[in-house]
Parts: C-alpha cells; sequence; structure tokens
C-alpha cells in the first residue's frame, strides 16, 4: 500500500488523520513542522504527502518550493489540508506548485477521495508500473537537474546480462521479480550509503539508473552488486545454481547453457568528462556499461577524457560497436514511449545468444 507523509502541527489532527489513513491500509508517517518534513520526504519518497500550511519554523509554501527543486521529489503529489479557506490562499498554493486543497473542517470521505485520484494520478504518469520508481521522463529531468548544477554528480547505468535468456527460460513473471527485486536493491543501498538527494529511478526494460555524488559512487556500485549476488539466487532452480548456467533451448529446439544473469554498472563523472547534454550523458553511460560487462567485476568507471584522446563523445560512443550495428538509442529516446519495451543492449545481448546458438 503507498506511504503518506502528513505534516501537521496540530497533534490532535495529525493523530486524527494517522487513523483514518491506517484504517484505509496506508502506511503513514506523521512530523510536526516544514525542516522534518523536507527531510524525511527527500530520504523516504512517500508516495503522497498531506501538508498544513502554517508551521512552525518554515510554511507550507516553502516545503512545497523546496521538494520541487528536487527531481527525487518532484513529483510528489501535494494535498493541502488547511484552515485558510479565502480564494487568495488556495490561488498562492496552486501557483506555488500543490497538487489539491482541502479546507479544514474536512470530511472523511472527500479528502479520501482526493488522496486515491492523487496517488492514482501520479502512478499512472510519472512512476514505472512495474515497480513504482520515477519513470523515463523523472529519469530524464534529474539528468537535465544535473547538468544544469555546478555540483560534482556521478550516474551509475545498471544494466542486467544474459536477461533475454532468463526470461524466455523462467517466464516473464519470474523476470518481472528480478527487476523489482533490483529496483528494491538499489533504494535500500542509496538510503544506507547515499546522499538524502540521491535519485535512483527506472528507465524501462531492465535498466535503471543512480544519480549520486562521486564519492558515494565506489561504495554503492560495491553494495549494490553484493546486494544482488546474494538475493538473486532464490530466482534461480536449484539445479542451475549447481550448474551456474541457465538450461533452455533455443527456436531452433536445439538445448544450450547460458550463464547466470549479471549486473554490470557503468558509472559516468562529470568532473572527469564534463558532460553537456543529456544526449552525451546517455552515450557516456552506454559506454560504460557495455565495458562494464566486459569488466571482472562487473563495474565500469569512465576514464579521463585524455585516455580516449581525439575522440568525442559520439564517436567514442560507438567504438566498441561493428560497423553495422546500430548506435544505443540514448535516454531521451529511450523514455519518449519506448520506456518498458527497450533498451540500449538488448540487441546485444540477443547478438551474443544468436552466435552461442550457432556454436552448439
Amino acid at each position: 500500500m503507498a506511504d503518506i507523509l502528513v505534516v501537521e502541527d496540530e497533534q490532535l489532527i495529525a493523530r486524527l488523520l494517522k487513523e483514518m489513513l491506517q484504517t484505509e491500509g496506508y502506511n503513514v508517517v506523521t512530523v510536526l513542522n516544514g525542516e522534518d518534513a523536507v527531510q524525511f520526504a527527500l530520504c523516504e519518497t512517500p508516495h503522497l504527502i498531506i501538508l498544513d500550511l502554517m508551521l512552525p519554523g518554515i510554511d507550507g509554501y516553502e516545503v512545497v518550493r523546496r521538494l520541487h527543486t528536487y527531481p527525487k521529489t518532484i513529483h510528489i503529489p501535494i494535498v493541502v489540508l488547511s484552515s485558510l479557506g479565502e480564494p487568495k490562499d488556495k490561488v498562492n498554493a496552486f501557483e506555488t506548485g500543490v497538487d489539491d486543497y482541502i479546507t479544514k473542517p474536512f470530511h472523511t470521505d472527500e479528502l479520501l477521495a482526493r488522496v486515491r485520484a492523487q496517488i492514482r494520478r501520479v502512478q499512472q504518469n510519472f512512476l514505472s508500473p512495474l515497480i513504482g520508481l520515477p519513470g523515463g521522463f523523472q529519469v530524464e529531468l534529474a539528468i537535465k537537474y544535473k547538468l544544469n548544477s555546478m555540483e560534482p554528480w556521478s550516474l551509475l547505468y545498471l544494466d542486467l546480462d544474459n536477461f533475454k535468456a532468463f526470461n524466455d527460460v523462467y517466464g516473464f513473471l519470474t523476470g518481472n521479480d528480478m527487476i523489482r527485486m533490483v529496483g528494491r536493491i538499489c533504494q535500500r543501498v542509496v538510503r544506507r550509503y547515499g546522499n538524502s538527494d540521491d535519485f535512483v529511478g527506472h528507465v524501462g526494460g531492465d535498466d535503471f539508473v543512480v544519480i549520486t555524488t562521486p564519492d558515494r559512487a565506489y561504495t554503492l556500485c560495491s553494495s549494490i552488486c553484493e546486494h544482488y549476488k546474494e538475493e538473486s539466487t532464490d530466482l534461480y532452480r536449484a539445479e542451475d545454481l549447481r550448474r551456474e548456467s541457465i538450461s533452455g533451448v533455443d527456436r531452433k529446439g536445439r538445448s544450450y547453457q547460458f550463464p547466470l544473469v549479471s549486473l554490470s554498472i557503468g558509472v559516468v563523472n562529470n568532473q572527469i568528462w564534463q558532460p553537456h547534454s543529456i544526449e552525451e550523458v546517455s552515450y557516456l553511460a552506454a559506454e560504460a556499461k557495455n565495458y562494464a560487462k566486459q569488466s571482472a567485476d562487473n563495474v565500469y568507471h569512465m576514464p579521463p577524457r585524455h585516455v580516449f584522446a581525439g575522440h568525442d563523445a559520439h564517436s567514442y560512443a560507438s567504438s566498441c560497436y561493428v560497423a553495422s550495428s546500430p548506435l544505443p538509442p540514448t535516454l531521451a529516446q529511450i523514455t519518449q514511449g519506448h520506456a518498458h519495451r527497450y533498451s540500449p543492449f538488448d540487441i546485444v545481448e540477443e547478438n551474443i545468444l544468436e552466435e552461442y546458438e550457432q556454436k552448439v
């Protein structure tokens, strides 16, 4: 069920709201001031916020402004619940960026209906339907936000290797379970070792993005990979784990063995490469991820630019593909209507599988 943050300094009202929402099956946390609300939202990313405007410290308007400065929280619907009922108060709130406005005293059924409507709206328009993480459009916004910032950042681009073979053998439901597992691991690890405003997004298919700071990138990569290796074993049959390979039948009826699914992470650091567009970030991330697939630990950090002197981002990104292979699509292209059907390395994995089948 959805997680809801209630920001209300009147403890009686806060308790009533919590009990009412919990009765409907929601997970509810209450805070009494705006500063705590911002910090909690950044750390836990609730599905919805119910917000009073008159709070100690920063008021509700400032809470909205701050949350809307972070890609991680900009999509969270905010429902104002306030005793301020004048039209000018409502106009100010909507112009600040709130999604709905209810005046006190409120009617329980109406409030619950509005909560359900807002959660439904954000799930349908902004979140990945498979796992509930920010989807393609939000990923794009997060990258553009970092490109416009002078602060150092690192982008981790995660992809499952040999996932197509796993999906063919175990079925799409188990494949979905693996994708959900990777998303949950990323969220847990970032919550524990990352910064409060680090971003986790689902590009689509088996591709994920984590945006953090360079000082946290190594720790996040190693921890995500470690947890993946431990938890992914639950999704395999015992005989496949013992053999350390997947046994299946190709489209021509021939049996084959394929490696277990591994997780690769390519890392791009803006202090090293200084990309200027989302397309450049996308190509660099795709290239780093391709090298990660070939590395011993499945993690690859893009080296300084001088290592690839004479190559711009576009020619560099295509260097590891044969001449007849298409360039991987940019993140922008992936996120425009095709996020759940295509990922940059589907073609690569299909070619590998076909080459393997020809050798069997």
